[in-house]
């Protein structure tokens, strides 16, 4: 049976370009065991509290829930464990020196499946203030009400 091409997403965080200004993405590999890969492929897995940081210089993603296989027995993995990214040094040293600055932090955008291989979006950020929120969703329903007069119009 020959590989699926393509992307395939699994799960988005939603919230995250609603929390931060998006400024650069960069596409990683998992470091994954096989139950939790099962588990993907299922489409089971929740992004809401992710979040990316540095040790030993490896950037590292927690919070992330990928469910217990169903049918695992002992091999199962720990539903909300730390999961290496697999980078790129420029890459690493770019994130890096980007995340030293003050207000900058590194967020999981999407997590799919790549020509049958795991992988998430994440993406460098700087966090929003409140009347910064208010103000994208002013403007995202003011773009919501031109197209609607747009779409009256055009029916008359």
């Amino acid at each position: 049976m020959p590989k699926e091409s393509g992307r395939k997403v699994v799960a988005t965080n939603r919230k995250a370009r609603h929390n931060y200004h998006v400024l650069d993405t960069y596409e990683a590999g998992i470091a994954l065991m096989g139950t939790e890969v099962k588990s993907l492929r299922e489409g089971h897995a929740s992004m809401v509290d992710g979040f990316c940081t540095f040790y030993n210089d490896e950037l590292w993603m927690e919070g992330i829930h990928i469910p217990e296989y169903n049918q695992g027995s002992w091999t199962n993995h720990a539903a909300r464990r730390r999961r290496k990214l697999l980078l790129h040094r420029e890459e690493l040293n770019k994130i890096s020196v980007k995340i030293r600055e003050s207000g900058f932090t590194v967020v999981p955008l999407q997590l799919y499946f790549l020509d049958g291989r795991a992988k998430v979006e994440i993406a460098i950020a700087r966090g929003k203030k409140d009347y910064d929120k208010r103000q994208t969703l002013r403007e995202q329903q003011d773009k919501r009400e031109s197209l609607r007069e747009l779409r009256e119009r055009n029916r008359r």
